[in-house]
């Protein structure tokens, strides 16, 4: 991702959620339900981060209908490079989690780190 100082820029996050599995959406249907989410640390020059998830599907299991993700998603992260941001490269770093279910059991929840390399001109 290549940004100049006090411009927007925007990467993507491919998530591969393998077939049989879902997880939960970033909006799920019970507040004890793990949410997919993603928390930034350090970022950098870059500022804003703001995350966009795709539209969720419903999954039934049992006689719950879930707000769920499946498949291959991709995560549209928005961010500002800093006005007084030095030239040069970068990475921003944070954590996607999750919690990966299939039709008869959830799994415990999951961290995967996130390190986005951008280069300010």
């Amino acid at each position: 991702m290549v940004g100049k100082r006090d411009a927007a820029v925007q990467t993507k996050i491919p998530v591969f959620i393998q077939s049989g599995f879902h997880v939960n959406s970033n909006t799920p249907s019970d507040e004890y339900l793990i949410p997919l989410a993603v928390k930034w640390g350090a970022l950098g020059a870059l500022e804003g981060a703001q995350v966009t998830f795709p539209k969720p599907t419903t999954a039934k299991v049992g006689d719950e209908a879930l707000s769920v993700f499946t498949g291959n998603i991709e995560l549209t992260v928005n961010f500002k490079v800093a006005a007084k941001a030095p030239a040069g490269p970068g990475v921003a770093s944070g954590t996607l989690s999750y919690q990966a279910c299939n039709d008869r059991a959830c799994f415990p929840p999951k961290k995967i780190e996130l390190n986005i390399p951008y280069q300010v001109q």
